[in-house]
């Protein structure tokens, strides 16, 4: 590992041709993996992996390169690689490392890889066995179980030096039911950056009861209505929108490129007055938190919306020096064998003042939305179109029935300046984020709102506001 080796040679390598930054990234990760499907084990799999990325920066541009083998002569021909790709002229500094200390403590209390596989698999059987006996019109159980460990160090021509441990842990339950020809779908995940407390007690169980529920609730469910109408996003939903809708729009490499409908919109109010808009990997226990992102600058909350106002982007390293700020520690990448990009880490719209049960009183007719699907969103412009995972009819104040089918289409800043009621509550999600081939953990959240009108999609009645 690279805590036995002369590190400032090796960059000092890589540099050797010049260059304006050279970083040493290593990882070492072991990995769970166990899926249950059709009441069988379909995947059983521990592995571990490691490596070691080097990367050098100048006039804009970055060469990358990757190696599994780990030794002082391999990381030196990788430099000398890298040396020959720049040709900037020599470097001339020293460089003598330095560690840097994180901002927060991530605290694990149970971890993984102590705990014996046959206790996980165990867990799945369980939640495989309640799923099934829900109803006999579950047609399709899989249970997934996922833990990894993930050990990072980083080094550069700064004299930064920098390690993290990472525990990721995530159990998802997804259940079919069929009836008469119609089949719904019904899907709970449990995850974050913890250990194996998260499963404790019945924690899986209970996962499992709501993904058969609502795939249950689903197939009795009519075809949801369509038209313009008051839309209640309620806090279990999750940040989907503000992730997939604002989020990405305000990654600097997007908003740079003009690839974001919030370029060049630095000070200028972008939302109500009641949005504050936060990308915070400093977050206990959430999917997106880290203590150093993947190039080694220290985690921290970041107010990129602030009562409307739009006051940052979320930047790696490259952008940043590009803009003249400091990076806000969005650098992050899938693994050693990716170079780091901008991205984000848990993402939501703060908390506001409005009790969430009350918002739900004022809607004469309406869309609740208790789960988000998937989407689409084109960052140049803003619009988007996200299917409803499950949604109920709002009717003077109070929930009907649940509805399927339905889809949201709208614009995200327009969004962002009509919604006004936010709740006082708040709901995590949690994913993986892909972006440029590569995916990484996050989580997102809001509150519950209320958006007095958006374009509903549905094949069922034409709904009036009357």
């Amino acid at each position: 590992m690279i805590e036995n080796m002369d590190i400032p040679r090796i960059l000092r390598r890589a540099l050797r041709r010049g260059g304006d930054f050279a970083e040493l990234f290593e990882e070492t990760s072991r990995n769970t993996h166990v899926v249950r499907e059709g009441r069988r084990f379909e995947k059983v799999l521990n592995g571990a992996d490691a490596g070691v990325g080097l990367r050098v920066l100048h006039g804009g541009k970055t060469a990358y390169a990757y190696t599994n083998d780990i030794s002082e002569a391999a990381l030196l021909a990788l430099a000398d690689s890298l040396a020959d790709a720049m040709r900037a002229g020599a470097w001339e500094q020293d460089i003598v490392l330095r560690g840097l200390a994180p901002t927060w403590k991530q605290i694990v209390a149970v971890d993984p890889s102590g705990v014996p596989l046959e206790k996980k698999i165990k867990i799945l059987q369980e939640a495989d066995a309640l799923t099934w006996g829900l109803d006999p019109r579950i047609r399709q159980v899989t249970t997934s179980y996922r833990d990894q460990l993930r050990h990072i160090r980083i080094a550069n021509s700064r004299g930064e030096f920098c390690e993290d441990r990472q525990t990721y842990l995530v159990f998802v339950v997804q259940a079919v039911a069929a009836e008469d020809g119609e089949i719904q779908t019904g899907y709970e995940p449990l995850g974050g950056t913890a250990g194996f407390e998260l499963l404790d007690g019945d924690r899986a169980l209970e996962v499992a009861e709501l993904a058969g529920h609502r795939a249950l609730r689903l197939l009795e469910a009519p075809l949801a209505p369509s038209g313009p109408m008051t839309v209640v996003v309620a806090a279990e939903a999750g940040g989907t929108l503000v992730h997939e809708a604002v989020g990405h729009g305000l990654e600097a490499d997007l908003a740079r490129e003009g690839l974001s409908v919030y370029q060049g919109q630095l000070g200028e109010r972008v939302a109500n007055l009641l949005i504050t808009v936060l990308d915070d990997p400093t977050l206990p226990g959430k999917r997106g938190s880290f203590l150093f992102d993947d190039e080694g600058t220290p985690a921290r909350r970041n107010v990129l919306i602030d009562r409307g106002v739009l006051k940052n982007y979320m930047y790696n390293r490259i952008y940043a020096e590009r803009d003249g700020v400091p990076s806000t520690a969005n650098g992050r990448r899938e693994s050693y064998r990716h170079r780091p990009i901008v991205r984000m880490t848990n993402t939501m719209i703060a908390p506001g003042k409005d009790d969430p049960a009350a918002i739900l009183r004022e809607v004469e007719r309406g869309l609740y939305v208790t789960r988000m699907g998937s989407g689409q969103v084109n960052t140049v412009n803003g619009d988007f179109v996200f299917e409803v995972g499950e949604g109920f009819l709002i009717r003077k104040g109070k929930l009907e029935h649940a509805v399927r089918g339905a889809t949201l289409t709208g614009n995200g800043p327009q969004v962002l300046q009509t919604i006004d009621r936010v709740g006082s509550d708040l709901g995590y999600g949690l994913g993986t984020c892909g972006k440029d081939g590569q995916g990484v953990p996050v989580a997102d959240a809001q509150p519950t709102l209320r958006i007095p009108e958006l374009i509903v999609g549905g094949q069922g009645e034409i709904m009036s506001q009357e």
